[in-house]
């Protein structure tokens, strides 16, 4: 059987849970934890990395950080999963979906200005697949309407937008490390920060209100509750599993772009010959191979051919069901303009098994499938 996801592990994930335990730290902000965060600071150049209990928590924050209150309106896509919303419904602010564009799957930045009203705070641009959004002309639109940007880069780690690192971008980037991704934790996430002005509050949310983290660091004799703030430390178990991942990161990432250009090739003839489309990644992106994904002509043709992957034990899966038809969405969201691309390319999308240790066999087996299909 081929599945769709198997989670990435490289050797010494045991070892450096051993060495956490040996420790008698477990708990959060121990050595793994540094390292992780200062990997992350390295490799992105971000001001602060700060190691969350999961993406969704590191979102959380940065609705925290940027103020959201109720009555705000806040800007993104509708194909998303529900944790770009939750993080800014639960501060009692509005979803306003914006359509997106039918190439990369991305937020439409031609049309978030018209979405923009004096509730409008935030813009939460997802980065789909690792590929990036627009950001130069979000950045501008949100300097112009004095809003915060907050970049969804939960698939994004090691892509990059003319060659600046997903999630640094904007004010805020959030990162996930679940099981699902490039690199994991099982559950888990980091919140980038950019600008240092942020980090001291960010580290008391963080740390549920306190200043712990600068007892810690001996610059105060004791901690106390100064903020609002909730429990979004990981376990260094955790940490210490992710670290030995990013240590390999650059390997693990060879792998996928590999598997990801050996679909590209395999299936270029039914691309060509108008039978599916294919990812598209623009020149000045670089991404991280997080999915590789085939567009059908409809939900009816993607379900046979979820079907026959079946039939020969291949698991393939469609993604996100748009949140503005969901029960929450109609509630907790609208959608501004028109859905021209949202549903529409949510229903033809199938997501092929995509992991690090994936064979190229495995590919070519795949894509075989695939092909006798439209055959």
């Amino acid at each position: 059987m081929i599945k769709f996801n198997i989670p990435p592990y490289v050797g010494k994930e045991k070892e450096y849970i051993s060495q956490a335990i040996d420790s008698h730290k477990i708990c959060g902000d121990g050595e793994f934890t540094r390292k992780c965060s200062l990997w992350l600071e390295e490799k992105t150049g971000t001001s602060k990395a700060l190691l969350t209990t999961s993406c969704t928590h590191a979102t959380e924050m940065s609705a925290i950080l940027a103020g959201i209150q109720p009555g705000d309106e806040v800007i993104m896509p509708s194909y998303t999963f529900v944790s770009t919303a939750d993080a800014f419904v639960l501060r009692g602010a509005k979803a306003v979906f914006v359509d997106i564009r039918p190439d990369t799957l991305n937020i439409d930045e031609t049309l978030i200005e018209e979405a923009i009203t004096d509730k409008t705070k935030a813009i939460v641009p997802v980065h789909y697949a690792g590929v990036s959004c627009e950001m130069d002309q979000i950045m501008q639109i949100a300097a112009e309407h004095d809003l915060m940007v907050i970049e969804d880069a939960a698939q994004g780690l090691m892509s990059t937008y003319k060659g600046r690192p997903l999630g640094t971008i904007g004010d805020f980037g959030c990162i996930s490390f679940h099981e699902t991704k490039n690199y994991s934790m099982g559950e888990g996430g980091c919140l980038l920060i950019r600008d240092e002005d942020y980090i001291e509050r960010a580290e008391i949310v963080r740390e549920k209100g306190t200043n712990r983290s600068k007892f810690f660091r001996g610059q105060i004799d004791k901690y106390t509750w100064v903020d609002a703030g909730s429990s979004y430390l990981p376990s260094e178990l955790n940490a210490a599993y992710l670290y030995a991942q990013l240590e390999e990161a650059d390997t693990i990432n060879a792998g996928r772009l590999l598997a990801w250009s050996r679909y590209y090739e395999n299936l270029q003839p039914l691309m060509k010959s108008g039978k599916i489309e294919l990812p598209y990644v623009p020149e000045y992106c670089r991404h991280n191979a997080h999915m590789f994904y085939i567009k059908t002509r409809d939900i009816n043709e993607r379900t046979a051919l979820i079907a026959a992957l079946k039939e020969r034990d291949i698991s393939a899966v469609f993604h996100y069901i748009p949140l503005h038809g969901s029960p929450a969405g109609q509630k907790f969201g609208r959608f501004s303009g028109e859905d021209k691309y949202t549903t529409k390319e949510s229903e033809r999308l199938l997501r092929l098994p995509m992991y690090y240790g994936l064979s190229l066999e495995d590919v070519d087996l795949v894509c075989s499938v695939i092909c006798d299909f439209y055959q």
